[in-house]
């Protein structure tokens, strides 16, 4: 679901549907025991605190700086998530009722701040580490796919009905996809100063019709996004990565994309679900 790297931390940590995982040389993957089975998201901050987001919706926190090993983590679960005034109103109604944490960001700017987005809940911060915590849903989509952060108070949300800005850590929201069709936003990712997002025109299950019409967007500031050309109009966006100051794009159908000097090239594919293209492929963040 999420494939991330930390200042604080070597290696790689995946979340998938099965647990946390953790690699330092991307072939043997430790399980961190995460309480609930199903990871969808993972965040930690400068001091090496980790946080887990899951399937259903719950927050887990752990400081390996504790443990001699990662595969023994002290995990606890940040019960003021639950508190949140909205919380019985998260669920999918076509997935069991659930909702799960799809994103978990804190910035180096803002240690102590925690930020998570829910699908289907909105976006919610903390500002005491987890332990409690406010809603930021007000004026953005309550089905939040993923969350890129620019500053310790600035991120852009991408939903399922709309690419939104915030610039007051989520106190107000504005749109950044107007007067475009392709309202569904899969992914979103920050390479240099351009926040790119994959867009679409409904979700997953309809992107291998011929007129699923997806589209690649870039803000660069300003009132909207833009959408940008590249080698497979076709295909959905779902994982944005910078590579030594390139945007890297995955795309539903397992192409990879690299844009180069202006340039675009397909410089690879991933597998993808037989059958069915529309599982996403999160790209790793390259770090120099």
């Amino acid at each position: 679901m999420r494939l991330r790297t930390f200042e604080a931390f070597e290696g790689v940590f995946a979340a998938t549907a099965t647990g946390l995982y953790h690699s330092t040389d991307a072939e043997r993957w430790a399980d961190l025991g995460v309480p609930q089975e199903r990871v969808y998201a993972v965040g930690a901050a400068p001091d090496g605190r980790l946080y887990a987001g899951t399937r259903p919706a719950h927050v887990y926190v752990a400081h390996p700086g504790d443990v001699d090993d990662l595969d023994d983590l002290p995990w606890r679960e940040l019960d003021g998530f639950q508190d949140l005034p909205s919380r019985e109103e998260w669920r999918l109604p076509r997935h069991e009722d659930l909702a799960q944490v799809r994103d978990l960001h804190v910035h180096p700017d803002a240690p102590g701040r925690v930020t998570a987005g829910v699908e289907v809940g909105g976006v919610h911060v903390s500002e005491d580490r987890g332990e409690t915590w406010t809603e930021r849903r007000e004026g953005v989509h309550d089905d939040v796919h993923e969350l890129a952060v620019l500053g310790a108070d600035e991120f852009v949300a991408a939903t399922g009905y709309g690419l939104f800005h915030t610039d007051d850590a989520g106190a107000s929201w504005t749109r950044l996809d107007e007067g475009y069709d392709q309202r569904y936003f899969r992914s979103v990712g920050v390479v240099g100063d351009v926040v790119y997002a994959g867009g679409a025109l409904a979700h997953t299950s309809t992107w291998l019709e011929p007129d699923a019409d997806p589209e690649l967007f870039a803000w660069r500031g300003g009132d909207r996004a833009e959408p940008v050309p590249h080698p497979r109009p076709d295909e959905t966006a779902t994982g944005i990565t910078a590579a030594d100051g390139d945007v890297v794009v995955g795309t539903h159908e397992g192409t990879v994309l690299r844009r180069t000097a202006g340039e675009w090239t397909v410089v690879g594919t991933l597998p993808a679900t037989d059958g069915f293209a529309g599982s996403y492929t999160p790209l790793l963040e390259v770090k120099r």
